[in-house]
């Protein structure tokens, strides 16, 4: 276990741990995201957090991927992927924050934002120079959270998932300068 604050801890996911993942995303990601699906969600939990996606995003060398444990309670989950880089930045070395989800129950506890500046140094005592990140344009507090840390705007995309509906599916690209 990684150990970010007295409370807050991170725990590397493993083979072991997909129905757990699993499991966690079906309670998680539906309180946060089943307004913006057709379906309310099922579709992207059943196979974004399906055993074999999972399994292979394991795989991936230069992805880290940890439970968020706080309090001694599995409430979210957080992956990073190094050396991933967005598309128009400047050619220095990116590491992209590639999910991070925390339990409604626990937001306000500054989970989030604990984990993020532990992520920081990280990157920094790895020689990386920018974190950045896509975060739904339909989030509004998401935004303001990665502003208040420093993040700005840099592009956006947009998700081509038919369950998804047409008008959530803006994803903005934000980035912060490390060093």
């Amino acid at each position: 276990m990684i150990k970010i604050t007295e409370n807050i801890h991170l725990k590397v996911i493993t083979t072991k741990d997909c129905e757990s993942l699993f499991e966690l995303m079906k309670e998680v990601y539906p309180l946060a995201y089943s307004h913006f699906w057709t379906d309310k969600g099922n579709w992207y939990v059943n196979t974004q957090y399906a055993k074999e996606n999972i399994l292979k995003e394991l795989l991936e060398e230069k992805a880290a991927y940890y439970f968020i444990v706080f309090k001694g309670e599995i409430i979210g989950n957080f992956r990073i992927i190094w050396d991933e880089k967005l598309e128009g930045l400047s050619p220095t070395k990116q590491v992209k924050l590639h999910r991070i989800y925390l339990h409604q129950k626990t937001q306000g506890n500054g989970i989030g934002k604990s984990i993020l500046a532990w992520l920081e140094k990280e990157a920094i005592k790895k020689g990386y120079e920018i974190i950045w990140l896509d975060a739904m344009n339909e989030q509004p507090q998401a935004f303001l959270f990665y502003k208040k840390l420093g993040y700005k705007y840099h592009s956006h995309t947009f998700l081509p998932y038919d369950l998804l509906f047409k008008n959530v599916r803006k994803m903005s690209q934000v980035y912060k300068i490390l060093i």
